[in-house]
C-alpha cells in the first residue's frame, strides 16, 4: 500500500470562490480560482522547473533491499512500480485534490476506471446502488457490467426525492449521480441528495465532469466522493485519455454495513484511499501514464479561462438558436426555458456549462445538420476547445435500451454540442447555414 506517499492536506471551510493553499515551505494563503490551478498543490521541482518532470519508468530503484521493504509495508513514503504510484501521476493528483477539495485523489487511465475503481471499493455481490437514470451512455453501460458481480442498480427519477427514499433498502450501498447529465442536462440538487444520502448513511457519489470544479465544487456541497473522467475539460485538448476520483475523508465507513473496510476504518478519513490503493487499483492495473499526467497538469492550468469562454459561448449559442428557429428545440440549462435553470442557477458559479443540445426533427435531419457544419468536430468526446458534435442515439447511447435512451433524454433527433472558444460569430454563421440546409 502506498497511499502513504501523497502528501495530502485537509482544507478548511472557505469562500466557494477560494482555494486554500500549501505550498512546501507550509506558507499559506487563500487563492481565487484561476491562482489555484497554477499554483495549489503544487512542490516546488529540485532544478527550478515550473512543470513537474515526466518519470516515464515502470519501476524505481531503492537503496537497499531493505528500503524497498518498507516501502511495500508501507512504512516508509517512495514509490517503487508505476501501477502503484508514479510521482508525474502524484502531482496530476495532489494539484487535483486540492482544487476539489478533497483529502486525497487516484488517478485512472480513463474516466470508466475511476467509476469502476469507486464502485468496486464499497459494492460486493448483493449489493445495490440508486443512481439518476439521465445518464451518460457509458456509465449506463457500466452498470449493465456491473450485474456480472452480483451488483444491482435501481434507476430513479432524477431529483425525485419520493422515489429515492423509496428505492432505498437494507441492500443499497450507495447513490450516484451526474452533476449535470450528459446529454440530458438536468442538474442535480446535490445539497438535496447529500442530505438524503447521509440520512440513510448512505456515501453520495458525484460525477462531475461535465461542470467542473470551475461551476462547482460537489464536495463542499456535501458529495462525498467525486468523479472527473480528465480526458475531459480538465485536459482541453483531447490528447490524453485519464480519469480521477477525489474523496472528501467524511464518510464514516461503517465496518458492519461496509465489510471490506473492516481493516482500514483505522485509517481514519483515509479508510476509502488506503483500501483502493492497498487492493483493487493496485491490483486492477488501470493505472494513469505518466506523460497523460503531464499533458493533464499543463491543460488543468488553463482550466478556469477556457471554462469562461465556452460557457459564455454556450449560452450565447443557445439563446440565439432559442430566439431565432423556433422549429429547433434547444436544452440548456443557462436558458430561463430550461424545467433545471432555478436549480443550476442557485448551485452552479461562473455559468451553467459548455454543452447544450438540440432537436432538429428526426434522424435524417439530425445527421444532415451534422454533416453540414464546416467548424465543429463530429467526434465522441466533450470538453475540447474545439467545438464538437455527435449524435447521442447511434454512438455513445448506442446500447441503452429505447427505455434507458428516454430517461437519459435521447431522443433519435438529438444532437449534442460540446461549445469550444471559436469567435461566437463564426459559430453563429456555420450554425445558421447548417440549420437552412435542413429547412422543409
Amino acid at each position: 500500500m502506498t497511499f502513504n506517499t501523497h502528501v495530502c492536506i485537509i482544507i478548511s471551510s472557505i469562500p466557494s470562490n477560494t482555494i486554500d493553499y500549501v505550498r512546501i515551505n507550509e506558507k499559506k494563503k487563500t487563492m481565487r480560482f484561476n491562482t489555484s490551478l497554477l499554483h495549489a498543490g503544487v512542490t516546488k521541482e529540485t532544478n527550478g522547473s515550473t512543470l513537474p518532470p515526466v518519470y516515464q519508468t515502470s519501476a524505481f530503484e531503492q537503496g537497499s533491499a531493505a528500503d524497498l521493504e518498507k516501502i511495500f509495508e508501507n512504512k516508509a513514503p517512495g514509490y517503487c512500480y508505476t501501477r502503484v504510484a508514479n510521482p508525474t501521476i502524484t502531482a496530476f493528483e495532489n494539484r487535483i485534490t486540492k482544487l476539489e477539495g478533497g483529502i486525497a485523489s487516484v488517478a485512472c487511465a480513463s474516466g470508466m476506471a475511476a467509476l469502476m475503481n469507486t464502485f468496486l471499493n464499497i459494492l460486493s455481490s448483493g449489493d445495490e446502488l440508486i443512481s439518476s437514470a439521465s445518464l451518460y451512455g457509458g456509465t449506463i453501460d457500466l452498470f449493465h457490467d456491473l450485474e456480472a458481480f452480483g451488483i444491482t442498480t435501481r434507476y430513479v427519477e432524477n431529483n425525485n426525492w419520493q422515489q429515492i427514499e423509496d428505492s432505498i433498502n437494507e441492500h443499497t450501498r450507495l447513490i450516484f449521480a451526474e452533476t449535470i447529465g450528459n446529454p440530458c442536462l438536468d442538474v442535480t440538487d446535490i445539497e438535496k441528495l447529500a442530505e438524503i444520502a447521509h440520512a440513510h448513511e448512505l456515501p453520495l457519489i458525484v460525477d462531475n465532469t461535465t461542470s467542473t470544479p470551475y461551476l462547482i465544487q460537489v464536495l463542499k456541497h456535501g458529495a462525498d466522493i467525486v468523479v472527473n473522467s480528465s480526458s475531459k475539460y480538465i485536459n482541453g485538448s483531447s490528447n490524453a485519455i485519464s480519469g480521477i476520483l477525489t474523496d472528501s475523508g467524511k464518510f464514516k465507513w461503517d465496518k458492519n454495513r461496509y465489510p471490506g473496510f473492516a481493516d482500514y476504518v483505522k485509517y481514519g478519513p483515509m479508510a476509502f484511499v488506503a483500501k483502493l490503493r492497498n487492493s483493487l487499483f493496485r491490483n486492477m492495473g488501470a493505472c494513469l501514464a505518466p506523460v497523460n499526467a503531464y499533458l493533464n497538469i499543463i491543460g488543468l492550468e488553463t482550466l478556469g479561462l477556457r471554462m469562461e469562454r465556452e460557457c459564455s459561448n454556450a449560452l450565447e449559442l443557445a439563446s440565439w438558436i432559442e430566439n431565432n428557429y423556433p422549429d429547433i428545440k434547444v436544452n440548456y440549462p443557462g436558458l430561463c426555458s430550461s424545467k433545471w435553470h432555478e436549480i443550476a442557477k442557485k448551485q452552479l458559479t461562473n455559468g451553467y456549462g459548455a454543452i447544450l443540445t438540440i432537436r432538429v426533427g428526426s434522424k435524417e435531419k439530425a445527421f444532415k445538420f451534422i454533416d453540414s457544419l464546416t467548424i465543429p468536430y463530429t467526434l465522441s468526446n466533450i470538453g475540447d476547445t474545439k467545438t464538437l458534435v455527435i449524435h447521442p442515439g447511434s454512438t455513445i447511447s448506442l446500447h441503452s435500451t429505447g427505455k434507458q435512451k428516454e430517461d437519459a433524454g435521447v431522443f433519435e433527433d438529438l444532437i449534442r454540442v460540446s461549445v469550444g472558444i471559436e469567435d461566437i460569430d463564426d459559430l453563429k454563421e456555420d450554425f445558421a447555414q447548417a440549420f437552412a440546409n435542413i429547412a422543409d
